[in-house]
């Protein structure tokens, strides 16, 4: 995996409408479902409980709370992109997200993603990040969409 690296607006630009990479697999565990869910306090059985999920539930195994998958974005981008000469960064939104398909426990993940535009606010750079989450071994992604991120680079 070779990681981009970007440190000003015009680096960005280089890359409008190209794929900026994509980040390495990431297995998802129980224990990571479980810590995910004593953080948000979402301990719904599907994610939860291993027994009654393969007896009751429809994927045969727990599965990741789909805002798991998608809190796993920064950890996952860092991978892809260094953002150097940085002042701050800030995540500014999320366009057509869309959750496609359940990851099941102990499914690999990685990050593909796809600068979608990048804008000169006034010094502010405003970047549209196309991504998705793929599942190793899986046609459809867990989730598509659209990240913004507003940076702030150093003079």
């Amino acid at each position: 995996m070779s990681q981009l690296t970007i440190g000003s607006f015009e680096d960005f630009e280089k890359y409008i409408g190209q794929e900026l990479g994509v980040s390495e697999y990431h297995a998802i565990s129980q224990q990571q479902i479980n810590l995910f869910a004593d953080a948000t306090l979402d301990h719904q059985w599907i994610h939860t409980d291993p027994e009654r999920a393969k007896t009751e539930g429809s994927f045969g195994n727990t599965i990741a709370h789909g805002y798991l998958t998608l809190s796993l974005v920064p950890y996952l981008w860092e991978q892809i992109v260094q953002v150097e000469n940085l002042k701050m960064m800030v995540n500014y939104g999320i366009e057509n997200l869309r959750f496609a398909q359940a990851v099941l426990v102990n499914d690999r993940v990685r990050l593909n993603a796809n600068l979608k535009n990048v804008a000169n606010l006034r010094g502010t750079i405003k970047a549209e990040v196309n991504v998705k989450l793929e599942i190793e071994g899986q046609k459809k992604p867990s989730f598509t969409g659209t990240l913004v991120f507003l940076y702030h680079f150093n003079s």
